[in-house]
Formats: C-alpha cells, structure tokens, sequence
C-alpha cells in the first residue's frame, strides 16, 4: 500500500510528502534547511535546542520543526521576522559563554554554529560585562577529547551512546549554565564506533586526538570512497592535504552504514600515505628500471610460456576491475586463486541492524566470489610446489607465505610496496586504492564505487590496466580499456552494469552461489 501523503506549503513552495514526515525533513524536500542544532536524522528528537522553531499558521505560537509532523494543508513559514527573531535570541544564548576558538578549533570552516551565527546572528553581543564560563578540557577516551568550553548541550554524543551505541556512558550533568555532558567515572569513550561522536558535535566540542590541529578544513580536498577494514563496505570521505590522506569520514548512506563508520576503519587510512612504494618497472636480467611496454611484454610472456600450475593471489583491496582483468589474462591456463582475507573480531552497532564491523577485514571478498576467487588462503599457499608460476596482487606476505613462495618457479609481482623475501621475475609497480577508481562488492552483494584521492607515486597503474594491457600484447583485436568505467562494463560478470549505474549510492549485483576457484 502506498504511503498516504499529504500537501502543504513551506515558505510559498507547495510540496507533498509522506503522512508523518516532520516539518524538517519536508523542508528539506522543499530544498530549504531549517536551522537546528540537537536535531539528527540518525537520532531521537528531543527539540532541546530550539533552533528550529518555525511559525505555522492559525497555531498560536512557533513550533520546533523537528518534532512536529507535516499536516494536510498546512503552510509553514520558516524565514518568517518572528522565526528569525527566534533563532537570533537563541544564538545570542548560546554565544554568551562560548569562547572566540574559531582560530584554534579543528571545527572551524564546518562548523554549524558559525555557519548560523553568520547567516542570522547579532552583530554584537549585549554580555560583554560579564566573564564567560571556564571549564577545563577532558580526556574522555583513547581518541576523544571533550572541550566544554565550547559545548552547547545539544546531547547528540548522549543520544548516540544511549539509542544507537546503547552504551549510556555519556550524560548531562548540572543545570542551566553550569550544565556539561559528563562521563561515568569508572568508563572510556572506547566503544568501537563511539568516533561519531566526533562527528555528529555539531561544533568543535568533541575532538579527535589523531586529527587535532593537522589541518584546517578549508585546505582539505574531500573525495567519495568505500572503507576498506571489512566486508560491511561503509561509504566514506577521504580528506586529503597536499596528497596526504588525514583523516576518513562516514559518508551517508541508508542502505549501508547510514551515517556512521567504526573507529577501525575511521584509523585504518595510515598505510595509503607509505613513503616505500613501488616507482618503476623491473624484470630479471636488467640492471635498470624498463619501461611499461618491455615489462608488459615480459609479464604476457612469461604467462604464456608457462607448462605448469598458475596461482594468483590477491591482496584484500584489490578492485573488482583488477580481480576480472587479472582473471581474463590468466584464461586457459590451470589457474588456482585466491584472496587474502584477513579475520577478526566483529563489533554490531547494537541500534542500527545489519551494521558491524565484521569478522572478514576486506572489502571485496564478494567482487573476488563474482570472478570464482575463493578465500581459502592457507590451502592455496600450502599447495604451491617447485613448477608453479604465481601471480602476487598487491598482497601483503607473512613469513609463512613468503617461505612458501621461495621454492616456487617465477614470480610476477604486481605491488603497492615491494617485499624484499620475494625474487620476482617482473615487478611493477600499481595504485591503491586511493590512487584509482574502482568498484568493491560488499558482503551482501552491492557494488560500489570508490574515487581517486591522491595521485599516483612514479609509474604507478591500476591493476586492471596492467591486466588488460598485457592480455593485449600482440592480438590487434583485442582493445585496452581506456578508463576504469570501461574495464568495469567490459567484464561479463558484471551483467551489463557500468559506474554510472552504480551512482555514488551503490547497486546490487547477481553474484554465483560459492566460489569455484580457490
């Protein structure tokens, strides 16, 4: 049954939505923000901050739009000279014992009390006489500090904790202008997803220790990813400065993660920065680095003139274009493979369902079940024998499998960052994933995309490239893909989907029942 909707009128736009939408979420539909502060999408309404009051005619006082519902025929003014002035009398509350932070605080440039101070505050304030509120800052967990100096009681951090942790480690203690969100003595902020604290503070009141005073956010350049610490694939932001990645940020998306990410993955960004990468092209029997046509003629080569048994190994954030490609170059042969997957332990987000950190530490461990790639690791290591030729996907080897590796016949290495236990026969140099666009599938099947964030070090390509460039060395009928969008559509396992189909919010995928190919 449809919803029942109903019509109504929001600043002179007319609009119809759902039965029960609050008058801020229809705004929204409307494209108009209304100002708020404790309001949440995630979180309970408690309409505490009275930001959002809004004037609805033939009601005889301003309403909090976060907690009132849209009604049939009802017009609504939010920009109104009483909600205004409203909203001017509330910010003007909230300044008297704010600091002047703004040079100093990790929040300024995103932080939405300057942004409504800016757009509908006083020039001046009418409490300079009087000293403001000083209340130290405290340390409230391995990565959080909390400044409440700067706090405006919105109690998103206490709601968080409470309806979606639901771990109420968190509350408001005192009242009026003594009020301060406090911390139960024998507790941390260590909650596997308590970062978002972090980001649900709408100013700089609650900080991360590992971002605190690396960069301001006006200089950051910001870029649509997937997180790569497990199979639940949270769409991020990765925020870099001069090519440096600082810091990642849940990025929304209701059919994933909603709004959130764990704190594994939130510190899982220091190994995209490696100073040791891979520049240049190398191959046995050359004292110097060769270029991109000599080691794709050596890499197309050497598959071919191979009599015996092929492995691949894939490292866990390899691409579903890097897994197909690589696949396709290896067609024909007797070819094992699998992807290295890490375990660990899950960690659910008790108020959200189907949303963990989850035991697989890969992102794309359904892109490699799509191609038959299975995850079997050790019995495909373990299998590995004198005439064997092995194919290494940016993969990250632990002694054992570099032991393993050691009494094998050639090696073509396809690496980030060069391990030096491994004699490679060719070795060339590749992106990471924020250095390329790409596709992950997540452990329900959805295919989403990532975007470049950094540019790539030296000769590095996309392992997809360097697939497909040696599966057409010498055969003029075979084209290269020229982007990744090509490389995605071209595989047949992809059914016909391409990146623009797949959006910036993902699609679902048809993907065969059990690997074969491990």
């Amino acid at each position: 049954m449809a919803d029942q909707m109903v019509t109504l009128t929001i600043d002179g736009q007319g609009i119809e939505v759902p039965k029960g939408t609050m008058l801020i979420e229809a705004a929204k539909q409307a494209g108009i923000l209304v100002p708020h502060y404790c309001y949440h999408p995630s979180l309970p309404s408690p309409a505490v901050c009275r930001m959002c009051l809004v004037q609805v005619e033939k009601l005889p006082k301003m309403v909090p739009a976060c907690v009132t519902a849209a009604g049939e025929g009802q017009v609504v003014h939010v920009h109104s000279p009483e909600a205004v002035k409203a909203r001017e009398g509330v910010l003007e509350f909230l300044l008297i014992n704010h600091p002047l932070d703004c040079p100093i605080c990790d929040q300024s440039g995103e932080c939405e009390l300057q942004d409504f101070v800016f757009q509908e505050g006083q020039a001046a304030s009418r409490y300079n006489a009087y000293p403001k509120r000083y209340n130290p800052v405290e340390d409230f967990g391995p990565d959080i500090l909390y400044i409440p100096n700067r706090c405006i009681l919105c109690t998103r951090c206490v709601r968080f904790m409470e309806s979606v942790a639901e771990e109420p480690v968190l509350t408001i203690s005192e009242r009026g202008d003594r009020a301060f969100v406090d911390i139960d003595s024998a507790r941390l902020l260590d909650h596997a997803w308590s970062g978002n604290v972090v980001d649900l503070c709408p100013v700089g009141s609650l900080v991360s220790k590992d971002f605190l005073h690396k960069a301001r956010v006006w200089d950051l350049d910001k870029t649509a990813s997937i997180c790569s610490g497990c199979s639940q694939g949270c769409n991020i932001s990765i925020d870099t400065r001069d090519e440096v990645v600082v810091r990642l940020r849940p990025r929304p998306n209701l059919a994933v993660n909603h709004y959130f990410m764990c704190d594994t993955g939130r510190a899982d960004y220091r190994w995209m920065n490696r100073g040791d990468r891979v520049e240049t092209n190398t191959i046995s029997g050359s004292e110097h680095a060769v270029e991109w046509d000599a080691a794709l003629d050596a890499i197309r080569a050497t598959v071919d003139a191979t009599g015996g048994p092929l492995t691949v190994l894939f490292g866990r954030r390899v691409s579903v274009e890097g897994i197909g490609w690589i696949m396709r170059l290896v067609e024909g042969h007797r070819a094992v493979s699998a992807m290295q997957v890490p375990t660990g332990t899950a960690a659910p987000l008790a108020g959200i369902p189907d949303l963990a950190l989850r035991e697989e530490r890969g992102p794309n461990a359904g892109g490699a079940m799509l191609f038959g790639v299975g995850t079997d690791w050790d019995r495909v290591v373990n299998q590995l024998g004198p005439d064997h030729l092995v194919l290494l996907i940016d993969v990250e080897l632990s002694d054992v499998d570099a032991a393993a590796l050691t009494g094998v016949a050639q090696v073509i290495d396809l690496a980030t960052v060069a391990d030096a236990r491994v004699t490679a026969a060719c070795r060339v140099p590749v992106t990471n994933m924020a250095e390329e666009t790409g596709v992950f599938m997540n452990r329900d099947g959805r295919a989403q995309r990532f975007l470049p964030a950094r540019t790539p070090p030296g000769d590095a390509r996309p392992v997809w490239w360097v697939a497909a460039s040696a599966w057409a060395r010498g055969d003029a009928d075979r084209l290269v893909p020229a982007t990744a969008a090509e490389a995605f559509s071209a595989l047949p396992e992809t059914r016909g989907r391409t990146h623009r189909d797949l959006g910036f919010g993902g699609a679902m995928l048809d993907r065969p029942a059990a690997a074969v190919g491990a």
